[in-house]
């Protein structure tokens, strides 16, 4: 099969073979209605330009890197996905960078990767402390670098989603549900994203008078979320809910609970976080803290891309929402002696409050 060429452009198109060059390139010298008959004719024909020979002539394509936690998590890959669908569509490739090992020397060894690739911006989708977000953007300055996955206090370029919303969101609909026994399975230590979400329901349960019946940490995964799980529910008060840190870990308690013969949610109310494309058919379905991740991709590119301020720290925080599906029900009706028990205390603190 013949491949077409330049010339062949040129001969359909009526022009030289120097004008359709010039208007793959995008040249300013070129006429409407000729860059209109060159792409016809392009179509036409089904003409792709040879994208290595125009390196090799020095016309080099605007790229942007990514460096990226790993893939096979649903965050990370979803967010990849929005950040190279909206590049493309601004005309810009994507290199990515993945690092299984947020420690800083990983990190900085993906800086130092991408940057001698002539990247024109850098996203970083990583856990990273303050210090370290710091460092990074001091290693790859002057180009622009955003960063995914920092504390709401780091002095960076950064567009995050707010934590203290999220955990607001979850405690409350649990409450509002009837549930006071509620148990955590929180992220890595490592995670700031965790460590934040942790602290933000430990907070939210002691505004309501409430702590954790108990918690655990997972690494993410579907499987470590099925292991804690099985620890959580031998607890010696057993929850009546679980607050999960996402939806992957989620997935792994419903396990549990089906081979322990709890119901879900009948006798547990589970509310994951992220809200991933598989979440909404799980069995049940999950409820959930979504986080948008496709808009937060689309976003840092427009930010990599677009005009910023010289010298002014951009700092955006995604608002995230509540998803109310099938995994959490009102609290079941708690025996007598239970009741009695927990009207005894809500007595004892209205008179240590000096309530009639």
């Amino acid at each position: 099969m013949k491949t077409t060429t330049l010339y062949d452009v040129a001969r359909v198109a009526g022009v030289s073979y120097q004008t359709v060059s010039r208007v793959i390139n995008q040249a300013a010298n070129v006429s409407a209605r000729t860059r209109e008959n060159v792409e016809r004719a392009m179509a036409e024909l089904n003409y792709v330009p040879n994208r290595g020979a125009q390196l090799l002539a020095g016309k080099r394509q605007p790229t942007l890197g990514l460096i990226s936690a790993d893939l096979a998590l649903h965050a990370p890959s979803q967010i990849a996905s929005a950040v190279k669908q909206r590049a493309d569509d601004q005309g810009y490739a994507v290199l990515i960078s993945m690092v299984t090992d947020n420690a800083e020397t990983c990190c900085r060894e993906a800086v130092q990767e991408l940057l001698a690739q002539r990247v024109d911006g850098l996203m970083i989708n990583v856990p990273l402390e303050d210090d370290v977000a710091q460092r990074l953007r001091e290693l790859a300055a002057p180009l622009p670098v955003l960063f995914l996955d920092v504390s709401e206090q780091a002095a960076v370029n950064s567009l995050v989603f707010s934590p203290s919303q999220g955990a607001q969101l979850g405690v409350t609909h649990l409450l509002e549900q009837g549930h006071s026994r509620i148990a955590l399975l929180a992220g890595p230590a490592t995670s700031v994203s965790a460590r934040a979400r942790l602290a933000g329901w430990q907070q939210s349960l002691a505004a309501a008078g409430l702590t954790p019946c108990a918690v655990a940490r997972g690494d993410w995964s579907a499987q470590s979320g099925y292991e804690k799980a099985h620890g959580l529910l031998a607890n010696a008060t057993k929850p009546d809910a679980v607050l999960v840190a996402n939806d992957q870990m989620a997935l792994g308690v419903l396990r549990a609970c089906a081979e322990k013969g709890i119901a879900v949610p009948g006798q547990l109310s589970v509310v994951g976080y992220d809200d991933t494309t598989d979440s909404a058919w799980f069995t049940p379905p999950l409820t959930t803290i979504r986080q948008a991740f496709r808009e937060a991709g689309e976003q840092g590119v427009d930010w990599l891309t677009g005009e910023r301020e010289a010298g002014v720290i951009s700092q955006t925080r995604l608002p995230v929402t509540l998803v109310v599906r099938g995994s959490t029900a009102p609290a079941q009706q708690e025996p007598p002696e239970d009741l009695a028990h927990r009207l005894h205390q809500l007595a004892a603190l209205a008179n240590k409050l000096g309530l009639p």
